[in-house]
């Protein structure tokens, strides 16, 4: 395995990066690490034989540092996204901030019109007043939230995807049985073959291989 190239980690390139493995018809950039026939690293992949073995490792890879990897397991483990060192997701705030804007802009949007525009007496109120504006305030913020929490849940976490190199592996497909696994990637600025596969040794994992992008 070589090294394809030095500077990794730019805004810049997670966003190409993104675009390329979840949007069909948008390029990639270079890799990172490519093997000695020139084909792109996704990362490297270790078995483990239980949950707590798979728990175990991953706290000691969140403990290393990185930021690009993930656990596959065939079931839900209590307590593994602390074990990953997981942060809350910033999807409620994304939610509020579409919401609070709909409905923002319903009422502003209204009173412009009643006040401004076309001045109409509804129910005998003042002109712009907001009782009236309610129900549409109350439709452009529910609706957009919706929108937000459906489509902000499938970004963040990157679906759909339509290919994914573990994929390729026949021994990965046990993922959804009975073997639990750890994959990190090449894309994370710690990445280096050597270190990554004797930390998944120390951590007890198995059947430790390189996984080739092939997208």
């Amino acid at each position: 395995m070589t090294r394809a190239e030095q500077k990794v980690g730019s805004w810049a390139r997670d966003v190409a990066m993104a675009l390329g493995t979840y949007i069909p018809g948008f390029s990639r950039p270079p890799a990172r690490f490519v093997t000695e026939d020139h084909k792109p690293v996704h990362g490297i992949v270790a078995e483990f034989d239980t949950p707590a073995d798979v728990y175990h490792a991953a706290e000691k890879v969140r403990d290393a540092g990185f930021r690009r990897w993930d656990v596959y397991t065939p079931f839900p483990i209590h307590g593994i996204e602390e074990a990953m060192g997981f942060k809350r997701t910033a999807l409620p705030l994304l939610v509020a901030a579409i919401g609070f804007s709909g409905a923002g802009l319903g009422l502003l949007f209204q009173y412009w019109v009643t006040k401004t525009d076309y001045p109409m007496v509804v129910q005998g109120k003042p002109f712009g007043s907001w009782e009236s504006f309610v129900p549409i305030m109350f439709e452009l913020g529910v609706l957009p939230s919706a929108f937000a929490a459906l489509f902000g849940m499938l970004m963040l976490n990157g679906l759909p995807r339509f290919h994914h190199p573990l994929l390729s592996r026949p021994s990965f497909w046990r993922a959804s049985d009975d073997r639990f696994y750890i994959c990190i990637e090449a894309e994370d600025k710690q990445f280096h073959p050597d270190q990554v596969r004797k930390l998944l040794e120390d951590s007890g994992g198995k059947n430790i291989d390189l996984v080739e992008d092939d997208a």
